[in-house]
């Protein structure tokens, strides 16, 4: 049973934009939309939800000389490949526009400014001009060694004169709208994030300024791909509606970012607050969510969080928010775990406890045998099975409240606590609710 919740869980975090949804575009960009911190009091709402400079949430080390490593076939480790994000790919994709509309003449590369503190050449593909009055030049995007949705995917700008002064910048097809609140970019305009909206801007003024060109442009971001590849995310139930969104803090993407995970559920969190929701469901993946969501369906989508192993850290960031009742819905093999105290809950931090179940079972009524057998279980899951075959809810109940207790503990108290245990196919074991 734990076995199959961890996939699910792994497939969240690898399988792409953790910020919009768990299955797309870069979990390495997720930061591009909200600062990660932990909270520290009251601040750390208005922190998270205000912040416009968005710090890099990967950590400070130097990004050409990535940690991680990957162990080729029949040699030694080598490093991950680092890939650059949307919004670095749509800044070098607009400034070659800029250049072919200003100069005639197509780059066949632009070299950019990515605020991780270094530039990079990107190659261009597609220039074209219509008249003398816009030109368009593309990109395709590479991500690395990470698994990501958008990769290969097409980046395009196209740019046009226009008789005010300044850069407008504005999404085109398959570049998503914002539709709710809770986001750093307002409802009704394209969902290209600060950063990369600086990006661009930064990189269009200085072929204007190089040129001496006296006029203003406008801006347009597109990704032809986009509106199929935002399927494979959850960029709907954040309100991010028609294509994906332009993230990245440091234009590089960095394989497998723990912080993009953890990024990914402070955004769902933020919107899901944003909308008004006073109650949350955190999962621990995709099958306790898909039963959590038939089980409370009269919550709104974007009330359901799946918070992967990172029980402590999700609940700091609802109470920051202002969220009033949390509840927990997952499988013995993660959430007895919750129960034993453990609030980062992979099995290398917090393996299950089987005496602190044999001890719970024995305070449910369990007999001398079956506590035995408990001790001596090798998973949750068989221990699930004994407790059920001998009718036993009690254990199951004491187990939600342990969770409850300690859940509670952990933030200090200041809301509602609910633990709802459920079996691989969705059948309640056992649920209890405290109010701190």
């Amino acid at each position: 049973m734990e076995q199959q919740e961890s996939q699910s869980v792994q497939d969240y975090k690898h399988s792409g934009d953790l910020q919009h949804g768990h299955k797309g575009q870069a979990a390495a960009e997720l930061q591009g939309s909200q600062a990660v911190r932990e909270p520290q009091g009251s601040q750390a709402a208005a922190e998270l939800q205000g912040s416009q400079a968005v710090p890099e949430l990967r950590g400070s080390q130097a990004v050409p000389e990535l940690r991680e490593s990957r162990t080729a076939a029949g040699g030694p480790a080598a490093p991950l490949r680092r890939g650059y994000t949307t919004g670095a790919c749509a800044a070098a994709a607009a400034k070659g526009a800029a250049l072919l509309l200003v100069t005639g003449e197509a780059p066949p590369s632009v070299e950019i400014d990515l605020p991780a503190g270094f530039r990079h050449t990107f190659k261009l593909t597609g220039g074209r001009r219509s008249g003398r009055d816009s030109a368009v030049c593309a990109t395709v995007k590479d991500a690395g060694d990470d698994p990501d949705a958008t990769h290969q995917a097409r980046i395009e700008a196209a740019v046009s004169w226009r008789d005010s002064p300044g850069v407008e910048i504005d999404g085109g097809k398959g570049v998503g709208r914002v539709t709710k609140p809770g986001l750093p970019v307002a409802v009704g305009e394209a969902a290209i994030n600060p950063v990369p909206r600086r990006m661009i801007l930064e990189a269009v003024s200085e072929v204007l300024e190089e040129h001496g060109a006296a006029r203003g442009v406008r801006v347009v971001i597109s990704v032809p791909e986009g509106e199929a590849i935002a399927l494979k995310t959850l960029n709907p139930r954040l309100g991010i509606l028609g294509g994906i969104s332009i993230l990245g803090t440091r234009g590089v993407v960095t394989p497998f970012s723990t912080e993009a995970y953890k990024a990914s559920v402070v955004q769902a969190i933020s919107v899901a607050a944003a909308m008004g929701n006073k109650q949350i469901i955190l999962t621990t993946g995709g099958s306790s969510e898909k039963y959590a969501m038939a089980m409370f369906a009269e919550l709104p989508e974007e009330a359901f969080i799946q918070m992967g192993e990172y029980v402590g850290f999700s609940l700091e960031h609802a109470k920051a928010f202002g969220v009033r009742k949390i509840t927990l819905v997952g499988m013995a093999g993660k959430l007895s775990k919750v129960a034993q105290g453990a609030m980062l809950i992979h099995s290398k931090n917090a393996p299950v406890d089987f005496s602190f179940l044999a001890k719970i079972a024995a305070e449910s009524g369990a007999d001398n045998e079956l506590v035995g057998e408990i001790a001596a279980a090798n998973t949750a899951s068989q221990v699930t099975d004994l407790m059920t075959a001998a009718g036993n809810g009690v254990f199951f109940e004491q187990l939600c409240l342990h969770a409850c207790r300690h859940c509670l503990k952990h933030m200090n108290g200041g809301m509602t606590v609910e633990m709802v245990l459920v079996t691989m196919k969705g059948r309640v074991l056992g649920r209890a609710e405290i109010r701190g």
